[in-house]
């Protein structure tokens, strides 16, 4: 038996919103210590890695490991169905081909109740290695959401680099190209909005502003981002789940033309 509930559904949304246009599909592998998601976007460019760990939830119990593949777009329009207030608990039995997602009103005088027919789905697990990064920044989510926002309206890539002087966003395109610096600042009444680099050495790398956009979907679920990039290691954007987890993209570095 599985069950999992969460008194506030709106972070499981928020969860869902941040991975829902990367991925079709997706298997959560439940255990005693959690729910894991890992997986390839659709074209196969960028990772997503999930966890939420059991003492986050409410109530938690897995009687023995289990593999539940869901279509996303379908649990979406489950979780639409829900008030960001409801109490959200997800059951499945240990060899079941359906989950149930219930949804209770904060007063209890409503509950809901959506069966989901589950997916056999065959994906492979990556291992992700253990990397010493050469930078680390750490900075506002919404300002990570609102330059790469900005600046893929005037190219398709996003220039990071990152020295001790700071962190520079750059692109180039048609219509001319486009700078955003950010120095260190150290908000210590308000740690969300500081800007802070761990700099072992400079790094310059080119990133696709498409999935870079995606990533920041995952905004809303913390008021900070980091960012931790080395030459020729996949960069690594992760947003701490606040008691619950952490969500982790993993993108590729694009090779520029000319070095071919």
């Amino acid at each position: 038996m599985f069950e999992a509930r969460l008194v506030n559904c709106a972070v499981f949304k928020k969860v869902l919103e941040a991975i829902k246009e990367l991925l079709n599909e997706a298997s959560f592998d439940c255990s005693e210590s959690g729910i894991q998601l890992q997986a390839m976007d659709v074209s196969h460019v960028s990772l997503v890695s999930l966890m939420l760990k059991s003492d986050g939830f409410d109530k938690y119990r897995c009687d023995r490991n289990i593999t539940m593949g869901m279509n996303l777009a379908s649990m979406s329009k489950i979780f639409k169905c829900a008030n960001p207030d409801d109490t959200v608990t997800i059951k499945a039995q240990d060899d079941a081909d359906t989950v149930t997602f219930m949804f209770e009103s904060k007063k209890q005088e409503k509950i809901s109740d959506y069966g989901m027919k589950l997916m056999n789905l065959d994906q492979e697990h990556l291992g992700i290695p253990e990397t010493n990064f050469s930078c680390v920044i750490r900075m506002p989510s919404g300002e990570f959401a609102r330059i790469c926002r900005d600046l893929s309206q005037f190219g398709e890539s996003l220039v990071i680099s990152c020295t001790k002087e700071g962190v520079r966003f750059s692109t180039n395109g048609d219509i001319g190209s486009a700078n955003i610096k950010l120095a260190q600042t150290n908000n210590f009444e308000k740690e969300d909005e500081s800007v802070t680099i761990e700099l072992q050495e400079p790094v310059t790398l080119t990133f696709a502003c498409q999935y870079l956009n995606h990533f920041t979907k995952a905004t809303p679920l913390s008021g900070q981002v980091q960012l931790s990039m080395s030459d020729n290691v996949p960069l690594l954007v992760e947003y701490v789940i606040k008691e619950l987890g952490h969500i982790r993209y993993y993108l590729a570095p694009k090779i520029e033309e000319d070095e071919n």
